[in-house]
């Protein structure tokens, strides 16, 4: 079954609607109301505002040169190819080139009439006006994207949790019958999550931050550092038991601590107290001791980022929190 998006339900609404008003007003050519509307729903509020800010500056643009030329050279099909060349060169300097194909229309209606009045400008930026207000006012209207982005985050969590419930244990008792998907579908799901919140915030035109973007773009970090961790942990030696009892204990106190809140300092502690354990085993005596003690350390190292990470973003949370509860 196919699904319909808003986007495709407002082009659907405001279209018809853009014409009908262009109709009311007694408009030439009304139809190009609607095709302004089409070109002006965005999926976003603020590509909305940025295309009616485009196409109304290269029509307008459009219109001024279409009166030079056509009036002084004519209304001949060459003077149209004159037109263009000096018409979309300035439209990219003044970086409104999307506005182009929008303007094509109503340079055409101009050649159109043989004759460019004060009635036909002004009708022509009436039609403008319609088309591109319509499109505006249709795309204030934009579905809360928070649920879905609320869902993400569990998702996310969720196939953290596994993932590290796996390394545990694989540390415990070397089992390595996990398939490993959530490693593919966490990829997917930040890279889903990013795009929904990067859509969020073109919704809200006034509003430069957003409460989940620091918190995907802090555990896109923190998966980059489980990815690099999975080699470590295969190439430690099972001769490594008591240390590797101790990583899979840390491990799965971590897979139980996966949520948006702050026991990062715990675990920080923690992972200080591994480290020093470590440094008071035995010096390694052969390389393949040499080689595990250089993969613990590592991997310490590695765990140590992925921690003071979700500690830096819940200290930047409580500040902007605080932020907005300071009375202005």
């Amino acid at each position: 079954m196919v699904k319909i998006g808003y986007r495709t339900i407002k082009t659907a609404v405001g279209t018809p609607l853009a014409i009908w008003i262009a109709e009311l007003l007694q408009l030439e050519n009304s139809v190009s109301a609607g095709i302004l509307t089409i070109l002006c729903t965005q999926v976003t509020r603020k590509k909305s505002f940025l295309a009616a800010w485009h196409r109304v500056a290269a029509c307008l643009l459009a219109i001024v040169l279409s009166f030079l030329i056509f009036e002084t050279i004519g209304f001949h099909p060459i003077s149209i190819g004159i037109l263009l060349l000096v018409f979309i060169p300035i439209t990219v300097m003044l970086r409104v080139s999307p506005g182009i194909v929008s303007s094509a229309v109503i340079i055409l209606h101009l050649y159109n009439s043989h004759h460019i009045t004060l009635d036909l400008i002004i009708n022509e930026i009436i039609l403008i006006t319609v088309g591109i207000g319509v499109a505006l006012i249709v795309n204030l209207y934009m579905p809360s994207l928070d649920a879905t982005i609320r869902r993400k985050q569990i998702i996310l969590e969720r196939n953290f949790t596994k993932i590290l419930e796996e390394v545990a244990l694989y540390l415990r008792e070397g089992d390595q019958s996990w398939s490993g998907e959530e490693i593919t579908q966490t990829e997917k799901v930040l890279k889903e999550a990013n795009q929904l919140v990067g859509r969020d915030v073109e919704n809200h035109v006034l509003r430069s931050e957003h409460p989940y973007y620091d918190y995907f773009e802090m555990r896109t970090k923190q998966f980059a550092i489980l990815k690099r961790i999975l080699p470590l942990i295969s190439r430690l030696p099972e001769t490594s038991y008591s240390q590797c009892e101790q990583l899979a204990h840390f491990f799965s106190g971590l897979a139980d601590s996966v949520h948006p809140g702050n026991t990062a300092v715990l675990f920080l502690e923690e992972l200080e107290s591994l480290r020093q354990s470590f440094d008071e085993d035995p010096l390694p005596k052969t390389r393949e001791e040499f080689e595990t003690r250089a993969h613990l350390l590592q991997l310490l190292y590695e765990m140590e980022n992925y921690l003071e990470l979700k500690q830096s973003f819940k200290e930047s949370d409580v500040q902007h929190r605080n932020r907005q509860r300071k009375p202005q």
